[in-house]
């Protein structure tokens, strides 16, 4: 039991490093793009930043769920990659088929992969509606940013 809160804590904390550094990249970028994002027209550039914001937070995802894949896979848990991520994403998104479980020796993953899961959902969400708002006051004001 000891080992699976290790490893799943190890996953977990890179995983949200990962997730750290992206918000960090995302800020930096909506600084940089700040004085063209002020400018009118507004709406085509608010659906540009939600588009850019959506795909950036989705490779975040994909990249998490494929650290947990691949650690299945390197615990030998699975033996090929396909199964080790459709049950990380099966995990992380907390959609919970049931199709395949893990072996009971391993089976506490699978719930901090879903922790893991709705932790990102919580920040990224934070963050998307941070960013908008950001943006559009940034809009009403016609100020861009600074950090």
């Amino acid at each position: 039991m000891a080992i699976q809160f290790a490893i799943g804590t190890l996953i977990m904390v890179l995983t949200l490093v990962l997730a750290a550094v992206f918000v960090w990249i995302a800020l930096r970028m909506l600084v940089r793009f700040g004085p063209w994002i002020v400018r009118t027209p507004h709406a085509q550039k608010s659906m540009i930043v939600v588009l850019a914001m959506a795909l950036w937070i989705q490779l975040a995802m994909v990249l998490a769920i494929w650290m947990w894949a691949v650690t299945f896979r390197v615990l030998g848990i699975f033996d090929a990659m396909e199964p080790a991520v459709y049950f990380a994403i099966v995990s992380f998104t907390t959609l919970g088929f049931g199709d395949i479980l893990l072996p009971t020796e391993w089976r506490l993953l699978s719930g901090l992969a879903a922790s893991n899961g709705l932790l990102y959902f919580g920040v990224f969400t934070a963050v998307l509606v941070e960013v908008m708002r950001r943006v559009r006051q940034e809009q009403v004001e016609g100020r861009p940013s600074a950090e």
